[in-house]
């Protein structure tokens, strides 16, 4: 496929729901090829079905794109020479491109009651007959039964007038596509309350904001021949269209709740970051035909492009996305580490004004130590909790394995009286202290450190333990050994 020159493509969510995985990754696809080739993103918003969509769910569309860096060029706060861009504002033109159709003879008025179709539809199954099509009941009316259907004041819908034929078009991602149109209905553009179809407000809004590429979901392909043939009808250009592979479970279902968290929203929540997620969505049916796993959004504008979408479907790997998160966490700054956990440090009860300026330092540590072990933001918080809070609760299993050694709490006692005497507590200093001790009470020194570590955050594991006691500091390493010789006093006596 050759470049295409300054492409106008669109991502049009439904404000039904927060932004799926889903939306977010043909979001993601349409922004890159537009950004690649210097073209338009335009974000609209269709917002028809007034009963599920609502002010909530679009600003958490909004707030999901821009988390992930997806900025749109035309659309919701940003406007346009094709404003407005939400669906709800615009049904007067549908229902003017619908009767423009009908005065065309392209569509007609359809009085067929609800109740009627679902009874014929009904009966073609039960005789067997398969999937049933409209009868073109109406298409077949004269003036004057129009007329009287008029005059009583029934409740119509307009559908299009479908031609024989075969629809035929070129999916920049799957190649050639047809169709035979004996096989699509007479279908509807504009419903008996006036509301428009997708399919309608779908094309109007293409031919009126000048969108030259629609790339989407595999599941709107069956979609392309209607809306190709309004395109005709309308005598616009039809755009070039792409259908990405679905994304599905590792139990190759259609993606969904029973898979876990399912939405931008989520994800953000849960402590990802977004240069990870973007990564992660691009490789859900791209490929850069590299071994190369790592992107910025960057690089994957630089190296973007729909022929190397692949046609089978694309499996969400939750552990892959944990490893892409951990990858990036490590890519980024202390600095914006540091600023991107403040919220999740409010949110516990643990930050403290101080954080940002006189213990900034000290923060930084914490982060620098736990950069290379954190998959998600909210590990910093959840890993490093015994750094911010002395209501530490030990491991059972940590107390059983590490607090056991006969004689233990009178080598603690020796270590702890070792340190205090330290009078510079970087982590070297300390590692000697442990050495020496342990060789002098004649036990290994891995006794003394994992001992420590439990007293110190509570845990069987964790960074290493002279890192951790060099950034807690002396006073606190101390106060907190003794807190362990009191604990394990207290089970031995009960022991006892």
């Amino acid at each position: 496929m050759t470049s295409p020159v300054s492409p106008r493509v669109r991502f049009a969510p439904s404000p039904s729901g927060y932004l799926h995985i889903g939306g977010a990754r043909t979001a993601l696809f349409n922004w890159l090829f537009a950004r690649r080739h210097g073209g338009t993103f335009i974000l609209r918003i269709e917002d028809t079905d007034q009963e599920r969509s609502s002010p909530e769910m679009i600003d958490g569309i909004l707030e999901s794109l821009r988390w992930l860096g997806l900025d749109w060029d035309e659309g919701p706060g940003v406007e346009g020479p094709h404003a407005p861009y939400y669906q709800s504002q615009r049904l007067n033109r549908y229902r003017t491109m619908a009767e423009r159709l009908v005065e065309e003879r392209r569509a007609y008025y359809c009085y067929c009651q609800p109740e009627a179709l679902r009874e014929k539809r009904e009966a073609t199954r039960v005789k067997g007959g398969g999937l049933w099509k409209y009868d073109r009941t109406c298409c077949a009316l004269t003036s004057v039964e129009i007329a009287e259907r008029e005059s009583l004041g029934l409740p119509r819908a307009i559908r299009f007038r479908v031609a024989d034929g075969v629809s035929r078009f070129e999916d920049l991602v799957r190649g050639p596509i047809e169709f035979d149109r004996t096989n699509i209905e007479d279908f509807v553009l504009l419903r008996s309350d006036h509301q428009p179809t997708y399919h309608l407000s779908v094309v109007v809004d293409d031919i009126d904001m000048e969108v030259t590429h629609v790339i989407r979901g595999e599941d709107h392909i069956s979609n392309t021949p209607k809306q190709q043939l309004l395109y005709e009808a309308f005598k616009a250009e039809t755009p070039c269209f792409g259908h990405v592979p679905l994304i599905l479970g590792t139990d190759k279902k259609r993606l969904s709740k029973r898979h876990g968290a399912t939405s931008v929203t989520e994800y953000r929540r849960l402590g990802y970051v977004p240069e990870a997620m973007v990564n992660f969505l691009a490789f859900l049916g791209w490929s850069p035909g590299t071994n190369k796993e790592l992107f910025s959004t960057e690089e994957l504008t630089r190296d973007f492009s729909l022929e190397n979408i692949g046609g089978g479907n694309a499996l969400f790997n939750s552990e892959k996305l944990d490893w892409f998160s951990g990858q990036h966490i490590a890519r980024l700054s202390t600095e914006i580490l540091a600023d991107r956990i403040e919220p999740l440090l409010r949110e516990v009860g643990f930050w403290h004004k101080d954080l940002q300026g006189a213990r900034r330092v000290w923060l930084l540590k914490i982060v620098d130590l736990f950069k290379t072990r954190a998959r998600r933001l909210s590990d910093f918080v959840d890993q490093g909790r015994f750094f911010f809070t002395d209501d530490l609760e030990y491991d059972q299993k940590a107390v059983q394995k590490h607090l056991s050694p006969q004689g233990l709490s009178e080598h603690l006692t020796i270590l702890r009286d070792a340190l205090c005497a330290l009078e510079t507590f970087e982590k070297n200093d300390i590692e000697n202290i442990f050495r020496g001790t342990a060789e002098v009470r004649g036990i290994k020194a891995a006794t003394l450190i994992h001992a420590t570590r439990v007293g110190l955050t509570g845990k069987a594991s964790s960074p290493g333990l002279f890192d951790i006691m060099e950034i807690l500091g002396k006073e606190q390493t101390l106060k907190r050994l003794e807190r362990l010789d009191s604990f394990m006093q207290q089970a031995a006596k009960y022991q006892a």
